[in-house]
Parts: structure tokens; C-alpha cells; sequence
């Protein structure tokens, strides 16, 4: 068995991650139902709870994120909230960053701040944004959102966006900007993310989080100045907890297909062959330790090796997906809360070695 005693010295936190995707229920249900989720997870002691911008599938029924993270806002007390990410080219700038402003303030400046250009080309198009123009235009107005929490006065100029002596009456209540966070599968990425002293989140099986908490150390170890604290490095993961592992495999199993359909639905719906490796059988999935399901003391086990190996400061928990029954989502939450985080409170784990 894996113990917590079996390692020295970082502090591990978790935080849930949702794409909200269709669960078969009706929307005014299963939006209620999230919201007893995110104060079960502020009650259990939960740091964050991420939410997903997805448009025009059932794999993210949040398209407003900003909108339905209010109402968590209002149910919640000490759970920071944000979403993971908002997708930039969707917006005009200056709507977001009021958007920000105000969900920052309606939480007394809870907001965990993750921006994005968008992974799905399907999605964008809905829009009318060239995928091809993502980058650049990302770009312009991820500046602009953050030049205008810093002035009162907005001036800018670029290809694709510009504005000239724009009143800036809006404000976050965290200054200078909301923590912010980058989603990323690639190494090459994390230099960058560490040098704007960005948090991560990361997808993937252990070893491949792993080059990309490597590669951000790396960089953070050269420019980081003498007793600065590091951005959280995080790592998603499908977290199913029962009273033994059978049962948590029979909840999960059709739960995970049911995400999984959803995850590949528009490129199923436009006859585009799914991307290889975006999803995986659920067997495939528990083998390389993207689902942890079993037992409160067994699936600790599992994540304290896999933070171990992944190098990771943060575990990002999807309890809800699918038809996951929401008892089940909210036992996992009790579990994590009681069992599981108060002994990765007292382990001592060197996440500068592997397993």
C-alpha cells in the first residue's frame, strides 16, 4: 500500500473541475443539483470549483460560465470559483472583463480567473471566428482584459480590436487581476505559463503531467525571486468513492461513457474523425489513471502516487459527469472531505522525486 508517510514535504490541495456536461436530466434540475455540489464542496473544504465554457453540445452546458458561477457565488462562502476557461474569442473584451469584474465582486473576490482561445474549431465557427485567427486575436484581448483592471482610461490598438479613451468604471475586487490559470497537455507551454506566474491545470495519464511540472520548475527555479510562492500545478481527474470498488466501478462505468459521448459529439454530428487520445475507454481510462474509482482508502492511495509521480500541487476533481447519480457525486465530496484530505494534510510528499 502507498502511504502518505512514505514521502517529504508539499502540501496537495483539491478543487472541482466541471464541464457540466448533459446528464439526461432537465436543465433547471441538473443546474440545481450542481449548485448543491458546490456547497457540499465549500462545506467539505474544497479550495475552487472550475467551470468549462462549452457551445452547441452536450458536452458543456455552461456556456455562460460567468453566469452560472454567480449563483454558486451566492450559495457559497469560502469557495473560490472561475472559469476553466473562458473562451476570449467569444467575447468582445471589454465585455469580459466587465463580466470578471462583476462575478469578482459578487463573490467578495473569490474568482479564480482561467481565460483561453478555444480548443474546439467546431465551436468557434458557431461564431464566425476563423480558427486560424484564434492566437493572435486571443492574444489582443487577453491583453486588454488585463490593461483594463489596471486603469481608468482604456486605449488600444491592435489588428483586431481598437478602442480609444474608453471610461473604465468597473473594477475586480482582486487587484491587480484575479488569480489566472492556463489549461495545457504540452511541456512546451509551461515556460511560458511560469513566466507570467500563471497556475496550470494539466491533462493527461501521471508521467506526461509530469515533463509539463518538470518543465515549469525548471523555468520557475531560474526567474523566481528568493521566497516566492509557485502558482498551484494541477491535474484533472473522474473521482467515483463507494462503499467498495465494485460498486464504484458499476456508478462510473456508464456514467464515463456517457461523458465520453458527449466529449466526441460534434465531431460524431459533422462526420470529423475524433481526434486520436481525446477520449479513452473507461477501462483504458482507470488503467492510466485519468478515473480513479474504489474505495474511500483506495482511491487516496491512487491519488497521493499518482500527485507523487504527476509532480502536482492540486487535484482537480470531476465528480460529476454523466448520469452519475448526484448521491454518488455527493458522497465522493463527504469522503474526499473527511477521509482524504486531512491525510494529505499530513503527508510528507517530495514531489521532486518520482515513484
Amino acid at each position: 500500500m502507498f502511504r502518505a508517510t512514505d514521502f517529504r514535504v508539499q502540501t496537495i490541495r483539491f478543487g472541482v473541475f466541471d464541464h457540466l456536461d448533459d446528464s439526461g436530466r432537465s436543465l433547471g434540475e441538473q443546474y440545481n443539483n450542481r449548485l448543491e455540489i458546490a456547497e457540499a464542496s465549500d462545506r467539505s473544504g474544497f479550495r475552487a470549483y472550475h467551470v468549462a465554457e462549452h457551445h452547441g453540445t452536450p458536452h458543456g452546458l455552461a456556456s455562460s460560465p460567468n453566469l452560472f458561477l454567480s449563483a454558486v457565488a451566492q450559495r457559497t462562502s469560502r469557495l473560490r470559483l472561475g472559469p476553466m476557461v473562458m473562451l476570449l474569442n467569444l467575447y468582445h473584451p471589454l465585455r469580459a472583463f466587465e463580466e470578471i469584474c462583476m462575478l469578482d465582486q459578487l463573490s467578495g473576490g473569490r474568482v479564480d480567473l482561467g481565460i483561453g482561445r478555444g480548443a474546439s474549431p467546431i465551436e468557434l465557427e458557431f461564431f464566425g471566428i476563423d480558427p486560424t485567427q484564434t492566437q493572435e486575436r486571443y492574444r489582443e484581448a487577453a491583453e486588454i482584459v488585463l490593461k483594463a483592471m489596471q486603469t481608468d482610461k482604456l486605449d488600444y490598438h491592435g489588428s483586431y480590436f481598437d478602442l480609444s479613451d474608453v471610461p473604465i468604471t468597473l473594477s475586480p475586487l482582486q487587484r491587480p487581476h484575479p488569480p489566472l490559470w492556463y489549461g495545457t497537455g504540452k511541456p512546451e507551454t509551461a515556460p511560458w505559463a511560469a513566466e507570467q506566474n500563471i497556475n496550470m491545470a494539466c491533462i493527461g495519464a501521471a508521467g506526461a503531467v509530469r515533463r509539463i511540472t518538470d518543465a515549469y520548475r525548471s523555468r520557475w527555479a531560474e526567474i523566481s525571486a528568493p521566497g516566492a510562492v509557485m502558482p498551484l500545478l494541477g491535474m484533472v481527474r473522474h473521482v467515483v468513492i463507494a462503499d467498495s470498488d465494485r460498486d464504484a466501478y458499476e456508478m462510473a462505468a456508464p456514467a464515463y461513457a456517457r461523458w465520453s459521448d458527449a466529449l466526441t459529439y460534434l465531431y460524431r454530428a459533422r462526420g470529423i474523425p475524433v481526434p486520436p487520445g481525446l477520449s479513452v475507454p473507461f477501462s483504458e481510462a482507470v488503467e492510466s489513471g485519468r478515473c480513479v474509482v474504489g474505495t474511500t482508502s483506495s482511491v487516496r492511495d491512487a491519488l497521493l502516487k499518482q500527485a507523487l509521480e504527476a509532480g502536482v500541487t492540486y487535484l482537480m476533481c470531476l465528480l460529476a459527469f454523466g448520469d452519475l447519480p448526484l448521491e454518488a457525486s455527493l458522497r465522493t465530496i463527504a469522503s474526499i472531505g473527511s477521509e482524504i484530505m486531512p491525510a494529505f494534510g499530513s503527508a510528507d510528499i517530495d514531489l521532486s522525486s518520482q515513484v
